[in-house]
């Protein structure tokens, strides 16, 4: 762990510059959920408690480096005040002086970082701008890591850095589940197409022991194989990548699985009429939506096996029924064998979480990552430039 977190950092009487993720959904000027305000708390909190002033650091939409009044972090005081239990300062475009005026205990949010043109082309001169309003910086967005941005990479260059503490459990959990874990691992990927994840995919086969195909992407796969798969989505450019992809597996010693039976339907739609069937059995007018119950066995005979799992995408069409019953069956699987101490289960990305959510499992999981594209990108093995900049 070459980052610092707070607990190796001098607080006290300092203005923390700390780069959080509020990008929460809002309606009609209000926010509509608080979950990623309610992660960043702990380091708030922690800040305070060392003697700090907190004066938050976050982007809300993507205005393009123009001043967009309904992307305005304005907005966001509200929830963040009524969440801390306390007022927080909402600071314009003019930092200097407000930041300077700010009272012991207190906490400011600074206006949406890409209002500043600067902001999305890692400019140098405006995360200088940003660091001369602070002494240390914290960076807690996670999510945001994949960026080389002002907020997220160069301004970690320019002040004593460390990790706040949902950036900490988030790089300690991807450690513990992809770095160094406990073996045998499975992944869990799904979702619609091979083209979106072929360096997830490749990366995976040589680190982890079992491979989870589901969703479009196991369609493909199944396409590669020879069999027939009706009207279903798939890429049929791309059977000879996975062909290429299984073929990595096999001489890395990874053990690939796919559908052992499916679920299929002639309408893609809630209650649409659907019947079980053999793997290599898709009529000709026909689409696959799910894996079928001997599919859900396997994959939870595989669990059972494994001591670390890492879940991306779900396996079926899990948003309309019934074809959410794979998704919702191995996750509730995965979530058992964890609660019961059998199982280190880390899952992230979005589909995955409204999956995990809707099967009533992701609490029992040992971690949830809410971060999308950084959370792929490091599946992916590449380096996050919020994470390298933290390490010096």
């Amino acid at each position: 762990m070459a980052w610092k977190t707070l607990d190796e950092m001098d607080l006290n009487g300092k203005r923390v510059l700390t780069r959080v993720d509020i990008n929460v959904p809002m309606e009609e000027g209000r926010v509509t959920d608080s979950t990623r305000i309610d992660r960043i708390l702990p380091t708030i909190r922690d800040i305070q408690a060392k003697g700090g002033t907190p004066i938050l650091l976050a982007h809300f939409g993507r205005p393009k480096g123009q001043i967009v009044p309904e992307m305005s972090l304005r907005h966001v005081v509200p929830a963040l005040s009524h969440a801390l239990g306390q007022d927080v300062t909402f600071i314009d475009g003019n930092y200097g002086q407000s930041v300077e005026a700010l009272p012991s205990g207190a906490v400011a949010l600074l206006e949406n970082t890409r209002f500043n043109p600067g902001e999305e082309k890692n400019d140098r001169g405006f995360a200088e701008r940003l660091a001369s309003l602070g002494d240390v910086y914290v960076n807690d967005a996670f999510s945001a890591a994949h960026r080389a941005h002002s907020s997220t990479e160069a301004l970690a260059r320019l002040l004593p850095a460390c990790a706040g503490r949902l950036m900490e459990a988030e790089l300690s959990h991807l450690e513990a589940a992809l770095g160094q874990p406990k073996r045998p691992v499975v992944a869990v990927v799904g979702g619609a197409k091979v083209s979106t994840k072929l360096d997830l995919l490749g990366n995976l086969v040589s680190k982890v022991d079992h491979l989870v195909i589901g969703g479009g992407m196991a369609n493909t796969f199944m396409a590669a194989e020879g069999l027939k798969i009706g009207t279903s989505l798939a890429e049929h450019e791309m059977t000879g990548t996975a062909s290429e992809i299984k073929s990595k597996a096999e001489a890395a010693g990874c053990q690939i699985h796919l559908p052992r039976d499916i679920v299929v339907a002639r309408e893609f739609k809630a209650g649409a009429a659907s019947e079980t069937l053999p793997a290599d059995a898709c009529p000709e007018d026909a689409m696959i939506l799910d894996a079928g119950p001997e599919t859900v066995k396997a994959i939870a005979g595989v669990f059972e096996a494994c001591q670390t799992l890492i879940w991306n995408g779900p396996l079926g069409a899990f948003e309309i029924p019934p074809f959410n019953m794979a998704t919702n069956a191995a996750a509730k699987h995965a979530a058992a064998l964890t609660k019961s101490g059998r199982l280190i289960s880390v899952a992230g990305g979005g589909d995955t979480v409204a999956a995990l959510n809707d099967a009533d499992a992701a609490d029992a999981f040992t971690y949830i990552s809410t971060a999308g594209g950084a959370f792929l990108e490091w599946m992916e093995g590449k380096t996050l430039p919020g994470v390298a900049a933290l390490e010096g």
